[in-house]
C-alpha cells in the first residue's frame, strides 16, 4: 500500500473494491465512491465547525479548552449505509481535524480524521470520514477488545459529571464494542463489557480494500446510529447522580431519555492507529506494546486529554443539543 501520508490528497489509482460481510447488526460495504463526490463532501473540512455550545471550560493547568459543537436535530433519519453525501447530512458541519490525544507539542496526526452529528427524539447519529492508505482489521466477534485493531470510538457522558458514561469502539471490519464504566479507572471504575445497547446500528464503508498490502487505500466511512433509550446503566449501578439535575433547558432528563433543546452532553470521539508492517505479503503490527513502550499505536482525537487516556471525561467536548440550527 506504500508509504503513509499526511492527510488526504484524493484517489489513488488501482485502489479496488469489493462487498464485504455483514458483522452484527453493522452493515460493512466497501466501495470505489465517486472522487466527485467524495471530493464536494470533504471541501472545507475543518472549516465549518459547531458553534460554541458553553463557556469554555478550563482543562488542567487552564492550558486547555475542550471543543464545543451544536448537534442540530434533524426530521428524517439518515439511512445506515455509510454514505454521508446523504442530504439529511448537510446540516450537520465536520469537527476540526482530530488531534494527538495529549494535545498541543506533539506531531500532528499523519492521515486526517472529522466526524459530525445529528439526532432526532430517537437516536444520536455520528458519521466520521478516517483517511488511511492501509485498511486493516482482524476482530471480528461482538465485544472483543477492538482498539486492538484499528478503530474508531465513541464516548457519552450525558450528565457531564465524570461517571456513568458510555463507550463505543467500531473497526474497519464494522465489529461492535459497546460498554458502560461507571466512573474512569484511575478512580476505581470498572467497565461492564456485559453491557450492550441492543438498538445500536452501525455501518462502515471502506474506500479501498481491507487487509491487502498490494494496493494504497484511500480510507473509510463510518455511520452510527445510538438509541437514547439504550443509554441505561446497568440494574447494579445507580442511576446517575446528574439526573435531575439543573441544566440551562430545566431539569436534565434521566437515563435512556432523548436530550431537549439545550441540553449539553460531554462528547469525544478517538481514532486509534496501529503502525503497521508487511510480512509475507499480510499486515502485521510493527510493534506491541512493552513495559518500556505501553503506546506505539497513534491515538488521534477530537479533544485532547493531556496524556494517553481517554477516561478523563473533564475533557471531552461540549455538545450542545438543538432544535434549531
Amino acid at each position: 500500500s506504500g508509504s503513509a501520508r499526511a492527510g488526504w490528497s484524493g484517489p489513488v489509482g488501482g485502489a479496488r473494491a469489493r462487498r464485504a460481510g455483514v458483522a452484527g447488526r453493522c452493515t460493512h460495504v466497501a466501495t470505489a465512491a465517486s472522487w466527485a463526490g467524495t471530493a464536494a463532501l470533504l471541501a472545507g473540512l475543518g472549516a465549518t465547525v459547531g458553534a460554541p455550545a458553553v463557556a469554555a471550560s478550563q482543562a488542567a493547568g487552564g492550558e486547555r479548552t475542550p471543543p464545543a459543537y451544536t448537534a442540530v436535530w434533524t426530521p428524517r433519519a439518515p439511512v445506515l449505509d455509510g454514505v454521508l453525501e446523504e442530504e439529511v447530512w448537510a446540516a450537520a458541519p465536520w469537527t476540526a481535524p482530530f488531534v494527538d490525544i495529549r494535545g498541543e507539542g506533539h506531531p500532528a496526526p499523519a492521515h486526517e480524521t472529522v466526524a459530525r452529528m445529528l439526532w432526532d427524539d430517537t437516536h444520536f447519529y455520528v458519521g466520521a470520514w478516517l483517511a488511511e492508505p492501509h485498511l486493516w482489521g482482524t476482530l471480528v466477534e461482538r465485544d472483543a477488545i477492538i482498539y486492538r485493531d484499528d478503530d474508531f470510538e465513541v464516548f457519552l457522558d450525558p450528565d457531564g459529571d465524570g461517571l456513568a458514561y458510555y463507550e463505543l469502539e467500531i473497526n474497519v471490519l464494522g465489529t461492535e464494542f459497546d460498554l458502560f464504566l461507571d466512573r474512569p479507572y484511575s478512580r476505581g471504575g470498572r467497565a461492564y463489557i456485559e453491557w450492550n445497547m441492543p438498538g445500536l446500528r452501525s455501518a462502515v464503508r471502506l474506500e479501498g480494500t481491507p487487509n491487502d498490502p498490494a494496493d494504497r487505500d484511500r480510507g473509510w466511512w463510518v455511520e452510527i446510529a445510538i438509541p437514547w433509550r439504550d443509554l441505561v446503566p446497568p440494574d447494579s449501578v445507580p442511576v446517575p447522580t446528574g439526573a435531575g439535575a439543573e441544566t440551562s433547558a430545566g431539569v436534565m432528563p434521566g437515563p435512556g431519555l432523548a436530550p431537549r433543546d439545550g441540553d449539553v452532553w460531554r462528547v469525544n470521539f478517538s481514532r486509534v492507529d496501529w503502525p503497521l508492517a508487511v510480512v509475507e505479503g499480510a499486515y502485521r503490527k510493527a510493534a506491541e506494546p512493552t513495559p518500556e513502550n505501553r503506546h506505539p499505536e497513534h491515538n488521534w482525537v477530537w479533544a485532547p486529554q493531556g496524556v494517553i487516556d481517554m477516561h478523563l471525561p473533564e475533557h471531552w467536548g461540549f455538545v450542545t443539543f438543538r432544535r434549531r440550527p
